[in-house]
């Protein structure tokens, strides 16, 4: 069968809003890079069924695990991909762009100055009206109480200690993210995942 004749099968599977009983949305797949590791834990690299049953047919990934759900067509049954790997490498940036989650991130979701997980904002170091930019430098992570406390100051003139913030690359910011696992790892995952979770005995 030709490969244009297998691209037309694949899109006539039928979708979750085809078949009311199906909820094919909740069938994501895990993508690994060609050498079987994930893509992004932040976001983690998924993607929806139909993404990833069409790369299949297009030759780009391998299936690597399945869930115990099909997709029909008239003339072939599939199941699911759950764990796909790229055929070819994709090579990651070296820095993150820097967006609030990443600063989050990077910053392990706690107020650099009192560790408080509460009611985060972002501060600048060095205040705007003493020439402080908005830069992976300068700004941090602060729970509300100590923006207000340290207000236009320094952290040094505010009497307030704190770890300077840096420029992280993306390896930094995936050992930091393997830390703080999404709230649902389907079973077939977890074996390319490396989340800083205990291991069940």
């Amino acid at each position: 069968m030709f490969k244009a004749e297998l691209i037309d099968q694949a899109a006539q599977f039928k979708s979750a809003n085809e078949d009311g009983s199906r909820n094919l949305a909740g069938c994501p797949a895990l993508v690994l890079n060609a050498d079987y590791t994930p893509l992004s834990y932040y976001p983690l690299s998924l993607w929806p069924w139909q993404t990833a049953i069409k790369a299949v047919f297009l030759d780009r990934v391998d299936i690597i695990e399945c869930y115990d759900r099909e997709v029909h067509s008239p003339s072939l049954d599939m199941k699911i991909p759950s764990v796909i790997a790229l055929r070819q490498y994709v090579k990651q940036s070296e820095f993150p762009a820097f967006t609030r989650f990443n600063l989050f991130l990077r910053d392990r979701f706690t107020c650099q100055y009192c560790g408080s997980e509460e009611n985060l904002t972002f501060d600048h170091v060095i205040p705007r009206r003493l020439g402080g930019k908005t830069t992976w430098e300068n700004i941090a992570s602060a729970c509300a109480p100590c923006n207000m406390k340290k207000g236009g100051r320094t952290p040094k003139q505010a009497g307030m200690t704190m770890v300077n913030p840096i420029r992280p690359t993306s390896w930094q910011l995936q050992h930091i993210g393997k830390g703080f696992p999404p709230n649902y790892l389907h079973e077939t995952w977890r074996d390319w995942l490396y989340w800083d979770i205990e291991l069940e005995g």
